[in-house]
């Protein structure tokens, strides 16, 4: 049986399903998702959920702020919890050059309505007490943000996009896509998808499904860690959650999580995995677990929260993310091939992914992007870049962390 559609979007992450849910926002419901096993399968599951409005490149910061809106739309239309929790985020300053770099982006929150304020030491203290301030020069402190519960987020997403009239068909993996006169044909166990328009939305599975089509996607899947502790009685004696923070001198970045801490780490030497091809028979797993390679840098949290230190470990995740040399996603159309738009290779998918669904969805429903923002063009890397240069590119970009961001 052939199916026919005006978008079929292929992978059903948090980003995947912002597009289906920003598509059906637009009035675009002839639409179908199709998810190889089930929502949120890939890396969204085990996501930490952070959503801060200060990201990695200062010229996305749209698409941050625009993603909590948009699961917030979702959550009021499905009716799913997303379980946001906005106790904010810090992002600290442990040089001069950083601190003047965060005072300088005040007037860009302040033209987009977003909370902004550049605080010192005193005032890091009275919003997180158990941060240790000393060599601080002071924090970008963006109070309304904060996380969402990731699975949550994407079921939201769906389900409103659902009730839009939008499909979404699970355990449906895409075995071949190919040009056709009628835009794209999709192989699938459950028969032919002939759309108008396709959209990958499948992560790190992107790269091998376009080399079909003779794309070479620089993408490959990054090892990263994150640890959950035990309850801290600190924390627990609070009458508030404390904002997340972002430390580029850990680097790290550490939010409340119940009652104890949910750490993300930035290797110095970080390890890559599956960069021969993905193992076909790979599904909801982990990675195991390396804390020896973490440990020079877990000093540094407990220097910076002695708490964290008395804690114990209660679990710790190492799930594969994935990347691009530059850690922006490609997002948009794809250059001579009419009707195949990118939008993969999020690092931090939930922090962005409701954002760049709108993104794109304006740029396929009105024929040019919303506004100009060719950091995430995918014509940014030649299709000849080799395996070896892509894989520099990405250590050299995870090993920065939380680096000084660019001037606005």
């Amino acid at each position: 049986m052939t199916e026919h559609v005006r978008v079929a979007v292929i992978g059903g992450g948090i980003v995947g399903c912002s597009v289906l849910f920003a598509l059906a926002e637009r009035g675009w419901t002839d639409t179908l998702l199709l998810e190889r096993r089930e929502l949120t399968s890939g890396s969204t599951w085990h996501a930490a959920g952070n959503t801060t409005f200060f990201g990695h490149y200062v010229s996305i910061t749209r698409l941050y702020v625009e993603s909590v809106a948009a699961y917030l739309r979702a959550e009021d239309e499905s009716g799913q919890a997303i379980s946001f929790h906005a106790a904010g985020s810090l992002r600290l300053a442990t040089t001069p050059a950083e601190l003047d770099a965060y005072r300088s982006l005040e007037p860009m929150y302040q033209a987009m309505g977003v909370p902004y304020h550049v605080i010192g030491p005193t005032e890091i203290e009275a919003v997180h007490p158990l941060l240790n301030t000393a060599g601080l020069f002071g924090a970008a402190h963006t109070p309304t943000d904060g996380h969402v519960d990731s699975s949550g987020a994407t079921h939201a997403l769906a389900q409103a996009a659902r009730k839009r009239g939008a499909k979404i068909k699970r355990q449906c993996p895409v075995e071949t896509i190919a040009p056709h006169k009628e835009g794209w044909r999709l192989g699938t166990p459950e028969g032919e998808v002939i759309a108008e328009h396709i959209v990958l939305a499948n992560s790190f599975w992107a790269r091998e499904m376009a080399e079909q089509i003779g794309l070479n996607l620089p993408l490959y899947p990054l090892q990263h860690h994150e640890l959950i502790t035990d309850a801290i009685p600190e924390l627990a004696a609070l009458d508030f959650e404390v904002p997340t923070v972002r430390d580029p001198w850990a680097p790290s970045n550490t939010r409340q999580e119940g009652h104890g801490f949910l750490c993300g780490v930035y290797e110095a030497k970080p390890e890559f995995w599956a960069t021969d091809g993905i193992p076909p028979d790979f599904a909801e797993e982990l990675l195991p677990p390396d804390t020896q390679r973490l440990e020079r840098h877990l000093l540094k949290v407990i220097e910076r929260m002695p708490a964290f230190g008395r804690a114990g470990i209660k679990t710790v995740n190492n799930g594969p993310i994935c990347y691009a040399p530059d850690g922006c996603p490609l997002l948009g159309p794809v250059v001579d091939h009419p009707g195949l738009w990118l939008a993969t290779g999020f690092p931090v998918g939930i922090g962005t992914g409701g954002g760049s669904g709108a993104f794109l969805a304006d740029w396929m429903v009105n024929g040019e992007e919303p506004y100009g923002l060719p950091i995430v063009h995918p014509a940014r890397f030649p299709n000849d870049l080799t395996r070896e240069a892509c894989l520099a590119q990405i250590a050299e970009t995870y090993r920065q962390g939380y680096g000084t961001p660019e001037p606005a």
